[in-house]
């Protein structure tokens, strides 16, 4: 497969401002649906699974710590995101041991097997040894690395820090935007004589991706998953927020927003 999907990295549009033109009208129009009745004609093309506890709980723990706001946000593809997940925001130690936990409850509920955890530079680090650590303390005590950008010529010297990579190899990430940062770590595990075997990231957007500037009926997750061969896990997904805001009072206007987006943007489970 050629190309490169993206469509995450987002810059926030303040409101009433002049670009936000024909991207976000067909949400406007939408909106005036009631929520109730769009739901129904969602699930219909969109089918939502029941819902997870702990997907809600991390989608209101996001929330909280300012990490998903709601908005108008322009994405690298162009579009007009009504959300934006910003992992950055969980700042800190309390934060972040927590994200850990959730991180850490997926990956022993979702059954993936893995010899060691291997975090991207540069927000994969942090979340990474996060991860290693929670998973020790629940028991599952596992080898932990990660690459520098850029090789020292010094001390250690290279570009991998922590222990050799060897095994089924876990990459621990905040979002999936384009397969990129997985295609790199798949790349530097191969060189190592490792294997990478799977993904766990915080939120799968559910939206298709972008190659050549075309949307293309298959989202980043989806790529990773059939074209590159990983497994790939998610604290949560478009859908839990959906049926978060669904049920939240005072938030009818942003899972309105949401709900469109899905609509015009989402991709089918498969």
């Amino acid at each position: 497969m050629s190309g490169a999907c993206a469509f995450t990295s987002c810059t926030q549009i303040q409101s009433g401002c002049a670009c936000v033109s024909q991207a976000s009208r067909p949400l406007l129009v939408a909106e005036r649906m009631p929520l109730r009745l769009r739901l129904v004609n969602l699930n219909k093309e969109f089918p939502m699974s029941d819902k997870d506890p702990l997907a809600q709980e991390f989608v209101q723990f996001a929330i909280e710590c300012g990490v998903l706001r709601f908005g108008e946000f322009k994405t690298k593809a162009g579009r007009m995101s009504p959300y934006f997940f910003n992992a950055g925001l969980f700042d800190d130690g309390a934060k972040l041991g927590r994200l850990a936990g959730f991180y850490a409850q997926r990956l022993l509920a979702s059954g993936i097997e893995f010899d060691m955890v291997f975090g991207p530079a540069y927000k994969g680090i942090p979340l990474g040894a996060a991860v290693a650590i929670e998973l020790a303390r629940l028991g599952r005590n596992v080898p932990f690395a990660y690459n520098r950008k850029e090789a020292k010529d010094h001390g250690e010297g290279g570009t991998l820090v922590g222990a050799p990579l060897k095994g089924r190899v876990l990459i621990i990430d905040d979002v999936m935007s384009a397969g990129t940062a997985a295609r790199e770590s798949i790349a530097i595990i191969q060189a190592a004589g490792a294997t990478p075997h799977a993904v766990c990231i915080a939120l799968d957007r559910q939206e298709m991706a972008t190659e050549n500037g075309q949307d293309v009926p298959y989202s980043a997750v989806q790529y990773v998953r059939e074209q590159l061969g990983l497994k790939v896990c998610a604290i949560a997904k478009l859908g839990d927020l959906m049926q978060y805001l669904d049920q939240s009072t005072g938030s009818t206007q942003d899972a309105q927003r949401v709900l469109a987006y899905r609509q015009r943007y989402g991709v089918e489970e498969r």
